[in-house]
């Protein structure tokens, strides 16, 4: 079946870096759009990042310049590289897949970030 597992998350610094992964299986990977949200407590889920199948990659707004993601067609998963981190960046983050018609969720991982 499918499977989105993510990993990487846990406590950090203001100003440290932090590396989230999402492995996938079950599934063809190298068709689907990848994308990172986040949801912090009281908040709606919102899109952190995207990578398509092709390799473009887009950001919200807020984490332009401090997040990259990336992808590894051959191992089937994907990248949060998270630089600079603010306390605002507290959230649990969710790993997605989609395309048209179709779309998978991880479970999640905690990140929070505070001295």
């Amino acid at each position: 079946q499918v499977q989105l597992v993510e990993s990487g998350g846990g406590l950090v610094q203001p100003g440290g870096s932090l590396r989230l992964s999402c492995a996938t299986s079950g599934y063809i990977f190298r068709i689907y759009t990848m994308a990172w949200y986040r949801q912090a407590p009281g908040n709606q889920r919102e899109l952190v990042a995207t990578i398509t199948s092709g390799g473009s990659t887009n950001y919200a707004d807020s984490v332009k310049g401090r997040f990259t993601i990336s992808r590894d067609n051959a191992k089937k998963s994907v990248y949060l590289q998270m630089n600079s981190l603010k306390p605002e960046d507290t959230a649990v983050y969710y790993c997605n897949s989609h395309r048209p018609g179709l779309e998978y969720w991880g479970q999640g991982t905690q990140v929070s970030v505070s001295s």
